[in-house]
């Protein structure tokens, strides 16, 4: 007993010892605190096409939402998108009438479900598809994750208000799967694939296979897979990226519907028909179903690389279709990036046909029979030119509001001052889990302004706001200290190459104002110690590293909420 009560003592003298050395190692945080986020947009084209009763805008989600995938459970529709590396991922999205939309979450929401802590932006989540299966009641989202040794994987629900199972990782290769569910009860996977090893017969040569499904092991059946699709409709033709495809049964035939030209300016969407789900498929003679790719570049309202589209029955019976699609700016940059879009499909004949999808499109549709628009109002997402206003007072942050590559509350607590972030020491240009929370920007010309409380106590550490397009293209608007004096800086990061454009010491007491405008293609950075008059700090600069096709990658531009004690943008 004696042995055991030394014993004892020994090991909480050893745990205290640990844990004091512990809070020694870990300098204490000096949080920044944002207050009265708003986000307005201004797009001309909205300003220029008012709303009538019986219409409503498209596109239906602005900004980074791409990759859409829509699924029916008697009147309640459920929509998906791809994230890449944000966290949560998969946002997911509930309507009755497919106009007015809420978020109810996202589908992968935990560490143990979405791993891309140690990746570029634009690997993670790909391609989501959503669909339910009546002979079970479960909902299931299938996806590929570039990251955390995943690749394939499949989660399930009986209820996508609740959350979602832990991913169950698939034994193929390849990317975009979509899982269909026939009327016998059987399940199959389809997905985009590399040509068998030494068989690719030009860059961008794909090929779209199918699996039998054993729902109740959650896997391919191994040996069942075969290629339906190889290169596209006409391989003569050497078309380019077949992928994202979805197969539907109407009646009694199979369609496999896919992407094809790549997601840029020959972007498109094709049709195939089956007498069986596992083929072989036969294309349409009229394809592309769905483009926007042989129209002038000057084009007025222009929406452009239109595909990656899903199918399904609308309440009054007609079918309805997602995909994504691109409104540039003036000068042909895509800082939106690839944002959800819908139109109605007719499928009065054998193939289904988007309706005005082949015709330059409009930024307004009619109504659907008896459906009120609610955009805006009562929960339901906004759309056009409208306020995003945040005072950081709810227990839970706005769904809208996300992180990069790990969990906003690894950095956030709700303060009676406003939003605190802790600092990571970890620099916006670092793959790794970042002390950010981001806002979308969801139109060409915006205005966003918040609020800081922030005294910086070194050079290392920096808070303010943040354009972001990727770790190597982003432009850093923020306060930090050099010696004993306090300054605002403006720096560019292009390519991964950091430039300070601009910085002005200034007199910081308490709190700062900050404050982004984007014009079109012309961004301006300002701010006010008194919150009413503003100071432009480093003149008009260009949006072009917000671009995706100019950045690269599949993200569109970010604003967020940046602190970190791993500031490297020094002022000399």
């Amino acid at each position: 007993m004696k042995k055991l009560t030394i014993l004892l003592c020994v090991m909480f003298a050893f745990s205290v010892s640990n844990a004091v050395n512990a809070k020694k190692k870990s300098p204490k945080q000096n949080p920044a605190v944002f207050s009265n986020f708003s986000y307005q947009g201004n797009d001309d084209i909205y300003n220029r096409n008012q709303l009538k009763e019986n219409e409503f805008y498209n596109p239906i989600l602005q900004g980074c939402y791409p990759d859409p995938s829509i699924t029916r459970k008697g009147d309640d529709y459920f929509l998906v998108t791809s994230t890449f590396a944000m966290f949560p991922g998969v946002p997911i999205f509930h309507s009755k009438d497919l106009v007015n939309w809420k978020q109810i979450g996202h589908v992968l929401d935990r560490k143990s479900q979405l791993k891309v802590f140690d990746t570029g932006i634009s690997a993670g989540v790909y391609a989501p598809t959503i669909r339910y299966n009546k002979f079970n009641s479960t909902f299931y989202m299938i996806t590929t994750q570039f990251a955390g040794d995943f690749g394939n994987i499949i989660v399930k629900t009986k209820d996508p208000f609740a959350g979602w199972s832990d991913p169950i990782k698939l034994n193929f290769e390849g990317i975009d799967p979509s899982i269909f569910f026939d009327e016998d009860g059987k399940a199959y996977v389809v997905h985009n694939d590399a040509p068998d090893r030494g068989k690719e017969l030009y860059n961008g040569h794909r090929v779209i296979k199918v699996w039998e499904y054993d729902l109740e092991k959650d896997q391919v059946i191994a040996g069942t897979d075969k290629m339906v699709v190889d290169g596209g409709v006409d391989r003569s033709k050497k078309p380019i990226w077949i992928e994202a495809p979805h197969i539907y049964k109407r009646n009694g035939k199979y369609y496999l519907m896919c992407a094809e030209g790549g997601t840029g300016g020959w972007h498109s969407e094709v049709i195939f028909i089956s007498d069986s789900p596992k083929g072989p498929y036969v294309p349409a003679p009229s394809n592309p179903i769905l483009t926007q790719r042989h129209f002038p570049a000057d084009r007025a309202n222009k929406v452009d690389w239109a595909g990656h589209a899903d199918l399904v029955e609308g309440p009054d019976g007609k079918f309805y279709g997602v995909f994504l699609a691109v409104r540039p700016n003036e000068k042909q940059r895509v800082n939106t990036g690839r944002e959800t879009f819908i139109l109605p499909v007719d499928w009065s004949g054998t193939f289904p046909v988007f309706e005005n999808g082949l015709v330059p499109m409009e930024p307004k549709l009619k109504m659907p029979k008896g459906v009120e628009n609610k955009t805006g109002k009562d929960g339901f997402l906004p759309n056009g030119n409208f306020t995003f206003a945040d005072n950081f007072t709810a227990a839970i942050p706005d769904y809208r509001w996300i992180g990069l590559r790990g969990p906003r509350e690894d950095f956030i607590s709700i303060t009676k001052n406003g939003l605190a972030i802790q600092p990571f020491a970890v620099n916006i240009k670092e793959v790794k889990p970042t002390s950010t929370l981001f806002y979308r920007q969801q139109h060409n010309s915006f205005t966003a302004t918040t609020t800081l409380q922030f005294i910086p106590k070194s050079e290392k550490e920096l808070a303010g706001i943040i354009c972001l397009q990727s770790e190597k293209f982003n432009y850093v608007f923020g306060i930090t200290q050099k010696d004993k004096d306090f300054y605002i800086l403006l720096e560019r990061t292009e390519k991964g190459q950091s430039k300070i454009i601009a910085s002005q010491k200034i007199d910081l007491k308490s709190t700062v104002s900050l404050q982004v405008k984007a014009d079109g293609d012309n961004y301006s950075f300002s701010y006010s110690l008194n919150g009413i008059d503003f100071v432009n700090l480093g003149g008009t600069v260009s949006g072009d590293i917000l671009s995706t096709n100019v950045a690269g990658g599949f993200t569109g531009a970010m604003i967020g909420l940046y602190a970190t004690s791993a500031n490297d943008a020094i002022i000399h």
